[in-house]
């Protein structure tokens, strides 16, 4: 298996509301180290598993509308609970459907929420 890895950060709000989550039911910020995973078991024509500039434009373009953005506000996540496993599946979603018409492979996203705590989500 072959794979590219792109590495972004966001910085969001967002507050988990529910007794489950204790002080994290409040309003509180997060800065995401954010993977995106690219994997093909073959290499295309220009024996690549993506063009890697065009990976890390999509990339960006994908996570420009949540950083610096309080979730609880977005329109697409409205009654949402935004945990980092929701976001992972999030951002997957959306950098899938933005690359269907060029990337066959595998995409995987992981969520770096702090040095200690990872959340990740793969086809």
């Amino acid at each position: 298996m072959y794979t590219v890895r792109i590495r972004e950060h966001i910085m969001i709000a967002h507050s988990l509301p529910h007794p489950f989550f204790g002080p994290a039911q409040n309003m509180h910020g997060a800065t995401y180290v954010v993977d995106a995973v690219f994997s093909s078991k073959e290499l295309d024509a220009h024996n690549v598993v993506i063009d890697i500039g065009k990976a890390h434009e999509m990339v960006k373009e994908v996570l420009s509308p949540l950083n610096y953005k309080n979730l609880d506000e977005h329109p697409e996540m409205q009654g949402d609970i935004t945990t980092t496993e929701y976001l992972a599946k999030f951002i997957h979603d959306k950098l899938k459907k933005r690359s269907g018409s060029f990337f066959n492979g595998k995409i995987k996203i992981i969520l770096g929420e702090s040095h200690v705590a990872w959340a990740s989500y793969e086809e």
